[in-house]
């Protein structure tokens, strides 16, 4: 491979080549970025709503605690 590519121009080995295989798998490499995008919004998603349920019931516990005292 590599003495396949040795009497090839610059360009052709940094410019026609990568274009090449982003034609080829331009859709495959389009659909594992949306997968892993998609995938870290879930994520994100999730953390959010855990991080605000457990901060609405501390603070609800909390607030019930308060009043048990009175």
């Amino acid at each position: 491979m590599r003495e396949i590519f040795a009497g090839l121009p610059w360009w052709v080995k940094w410019v026609a080549v990568p274009v090449i295989a982003l034609v080829v798998f331009g859709s495959l490499i389009a659909s594992v970025v949306g997968f892993v995008i998609g995938l870290l919004f879930k994520v994100l998603v999730f953390v959010a709503l855990v991080g605000g349920l457990i901060y609405i019931v501390r603070k609800f516990m909390a607030n019930s605690a308060s009043r048990s005292d009175w």
